[in-house]
């Protein structure tokens, strides 16, 4: 079977990405919502609105969870040249280990994290342990991020994740959930129950939310 990524053209293919998505930033305005800015923090959300991170503050402290994969590769390659730290890894792959130990001292070290916590290939909005392991052990909370916009310019991907991601000039908002902080003895499936129930609660509000900051005229604020 021919691979389609390899050594040689990886890096090529994620100079294109990266100047296709430079050119969208231009185009994509995103607004917080709801942020309580703690630092530090686990930002979680589902794998379908991972572009969502380009609207989190302080991208200088913010490190993402990228699969080991090839198109995790271009990905990776991508968003550290807009100034992410990245980590490889998976939560049930190989590099489990190390991508977690790497994360659990970046959080210890005041920095923040980014999760796609039913990443990286599903089952869609089953949320795996990776953030809950890391707020046991760091004491980090767990912050849910969902991001909406009602413009026909955010569009859905035809992939298994449902991808979003603005295509042409479009208004966003990164809607937070408040802070799931983690104790040592927390039974995992419940903790995992409140994540899922936030985001939930997160995809209905959004509608509203951004008609109110439509109102607000949001946009035209500086950031």
């Amino acid at each position: 079977m021919v691979r389609l990524f390899n050594n040689q053209n990886i890096d090529k293919v994620a100079n294109l990405v990266h100047c296709i998505l430079n050119i969208q930033r231009i185009f994509t305005h995103i607004k917080e919502i709801g942020n309580p800015s703690i630092k530090p923090c686990i930002y979680a959300m589902w794998h379908e609105n991972q572009f969502c991170i380009y609207g989190i503050e302080n991208w200088q402290n913010l490190n993402v969870l990228i699969s080991n994969s090839a198109d995790g590769e271009i990905i990776a390659r991508t968003v550290e040249r807009w100034g992410f730290k990245v980590v490889r890894g998976s939560s049930a792959r190989k590099g489990c280990v190390s991508s977690t130990m790497q994360l659990i001292s970046r959080l210890k070290e005041g920095q923040c994290a980014a999760l796609m916590i039913d990443g990286p290939r599903g089952p869609l909005h089953k949320v795996k342990g990776g953030a809950i392991k890391l707020a046991k052990e760091t004491g980090a909370p767990i912050i849910p991020v969902h991001w909406y916009s009602a413009e026909k310019t955010f569009i859905t991907l035809p992939s298994w994740d449902k991808m979003k991601t603005p295509f042409g000039n479009c208004h966003i908002i990164n809607l937070y959930g408040n802070p799931i902080y983690v104790k040592p003895e927390d039974d995992e499936a419940e903790i995992a129950e409140r994540i899922k129930a936030s985001l939930e609660d997160l995809e209905k509000r959004a509608p509203e939310e951004f008609i109110k900051a439509k109102k607000l005229k949001l946009w035209k604020k500086k950031r």
